[in-house]
């Protein structure tokens, strides 16, 4: 599943993975969200609701573009950095372009988050 992301000029595609958290994150699509740079590695958001960690690893080494869930915080967290394993955190989707642009993108900003119609 496609989905966008989308930062006032900046746009950001994305390919989600087929697991039950992307799959209940997309049914709460589309968001609005302010994003918070955290650590100098990740653009992190709290979400609404928890998402169903069913059938999910109990953790992951997230990569340059990875669009996760850290279940223990209930948070959105995109990585534009190299980061290490960490328990609790499952992988949703990947950012196909525009990585370099997110790590710009100020504290605060409101990205809205939405499903591409292919």
């Amino acid at each position: 599943m496609q989905i966008q992301l989308t930062a006032g000029e900046t746009i950001l595609r994305a390919t989600l993975f087929d697991n039950e958290t992307s799959r209940d994150f997309v049914s709460r699509l589309p968001l609005t969200l302010p994003l918070t740079d955290y650590a100098g590695t990740e653009k992190i958001s709290d979400l609404p609701v928890q998402l169903s960690t069913s059938g999910a690893p109990a953790g992951a080494d997230p990569e340059i573009g990875d669009i996760t869930y850290y279940a223990p915080w209930g948070n959105l967290a995109i990585f534009y950095k190299d980061f290490g394993h960490s328990q609790g955190l499952i992988k949703l989707g990947h950012i196909d372009s525009g990585i370099d642009e997110l790590a710009g993108i100020s504290d605060g900003r409101e990205v809205t988050i939405e499903v591409v119609d292919e």
